[in-house]
């Protein structure tokens, strides 16, 4: 059985994540997970605020609540994810997470950020045309601008909640349906297949999701 670590930056147990991707390994994956927020109450993540500047992540808590929090102050408590799951033997870490990462995350096995993947297949995929990104809060928009700005030229941003309810999503498909770019990028692991297929079908357009396609990039590794 390959063992893969798996990393989320709020709390584990991810079942959003792991139920979408679980059948892409065909039964063939073991997957250990930690959380940077794991052993957190609410008043200590209140703690991780954002600071002006900061670069803000958004993720689940494991009663399914949605929190934002600094990337950089939890930082440290990802490097011990990364320790504890390599003493439990896992060949590789895939991240739950599609931020950026401007840190050296000390490894002795390799680190699967879903957001290198992506950035650098979206290029191809829009060939000089328009980019739709789904990020899930308004806090987010102007960095998400920032972020795919590095790699396409024409960039619009959609705020919507994985973590809310349908409407958010329903909201963001008919502000995605008046806009020209034929390619949607759901910029969060939070999003599932579920809402991949919503957008797909309400606006016509190709939409790339950030778990499975990372998942399936794994498989590829993993030789399963």
């Amino acid at each position: 059985m390959f063992k893969l670590g798996a990393i989320t930056v709020g709390q584990s147990p991810r079942t959003d994540v792991t139920d979408d991707i679980m059948g892409i390994f065909q039964g063939k994956v073991e997957i250990l997970e930690r959380g940077a927020l794991d052993g957190l109450t609410v008043e200590d993540i209140d703690r991780l605020a954002p600071d002006a500047g900061e670069y803000v992540l958004v993720s689940r808590m494991r009663d399914g609540s949605q929190v934002s929090f600094s990337e950089q102050k939890i930082l440290p408590r990802i490097q011990k994810c990364i320790e504890q799951l390599e003493a439990e033997g896992v060949k590789m870490i895939l991240f739950f997470c599609t931020g950026e990462f401007d840190y050296k995350f000390k490894s002795r096995v390799p680190l699967i950020f879903p957001c290198d993947l992506i950035s650098r297949l979206i290029p191809v995929l829009c060939g000089g045309r328009q980019l739709i990104v789904v990020t899930p809060t308004q806090r987010q928009v102007q960095q998400s601008q920032e972020k795919w700005r590095k790699y396409v030229n024409d960039v619009v941003t959609v705020a919507a909640s994985p973590y809310g309810g349908w409407e958010e999503i329903e909201q963001a498909c008919r502000k995605i349906s008046e806009l020209q770019g034929p390619l949607v990028v759901m910029d969060c692991i939070g999003y599932s297949f579920a809402m991949k297929r919503e957008v797909a079908e309400k606006t016509g357009k190709t939409v790339v999701l950030s778990r499975t396609m990372a998942a399936r990039v794994i498989s590829e590794l993993s030789d399963i």
